[in-house]
């Protein structure tokens, strides 16, 4: 296969029949070898990350598509850490999209004088622009649209999507006892269709979740879901 990308977590090829592949690294984000989904760079490197961040992903992408919400998901071979994907058109240079269900993280950072650690959220979207050299900003829909990032309709549709399928992941990971605390999600647009899809991956690596008031690693959070 032909190399095209190499992200931080993943690496994206065109394979011979010029289909898009994502290859799945031990990479992981974080800072001084600890773990953090809200960092921008690569933290640590654990063996088996890889593999566990497809295997989820390719459960929650199969259940999304399953009940009709749009992803760029083709399908996958967990063993060879591979997952075929839909072209796609990303947003600006990328953005990352937020969906916080309590106070943690870099929220609670920025606003911990106006509400305790681990309070409550409603949902709650937050949108930044990928953007590494300036630490990925947060940016509103007014600069969105401004920028020329995003129209209003997209803005709406992808913060009603981010909602949606937070809810159903929410859902699914409380089935086998566990809490989503937040989430982060990437969207782009079909090359073909148009059409807004999830992309990306959606696995421990990019979510917060807990157990009893107890945070879970992301190869423990398979564990969890798969073993059990």
């Amino acid at each position: 296969m032909d190399l095209v990308y190499k992200g931080k977590t993943k690496d994206v090829y065109q394979d011979e029949n010029g289909q898009t592949v994502l290859y799945f690294k031990d990479d992981m984000t974080g800072k001084d070898g600890v773990f953090d989904p809200g960092e921008n760079q690569v933290g640590l490197k654990v063996e088996g990350s890889g593999k566990a961040g497809l295997q989820m992903t390719s459960f929650f992408f199969e259940k999304l598509n399953a009940a009709n919400i749009p992803t760029h998901f083709v399908d996958s071979d967990v063993e060879k850490r591979e997952m075929r994907v839909k072209k796609i058109s990303i947003f600006g240079q990328g953005l990352e999209v937020i969906c916080r269900f309590k106070a943690v993280g870099s929220f609670i950072r920025r606003y911990g004088d106006y509400i305790e650690e681990g309070a409550e959220l409603p949902a709650y979207v937050e949108v930044t622009l990928k953007d590494d050299e300036r630490q990925d900003p947060f940016i509103n829909e007014a600069a969105l649209e401004a920028l020329n990032i995003l129209n209003a309709d997209e803005y709406k549709e992808i913060v009603d999507l981010t909602v949606k399928i937070s809810e159903v992941i929410k859902d699914e990971l409380a089935q086998k006892g566990l809490d989503l605390y937040d989430i982060k999600l990437e969207f782009g647009r079909d090359q073909k269709t148009g059409e807004v899809l999830l992309i990306d991956e959606v696995s421990g690596g990019n979510m917060r979740v807990y157990k009893d008031g107890e945070y879970i690693e992301p190869l423990k959070l398979n564990g969890y879901m798969f073993d059990n």
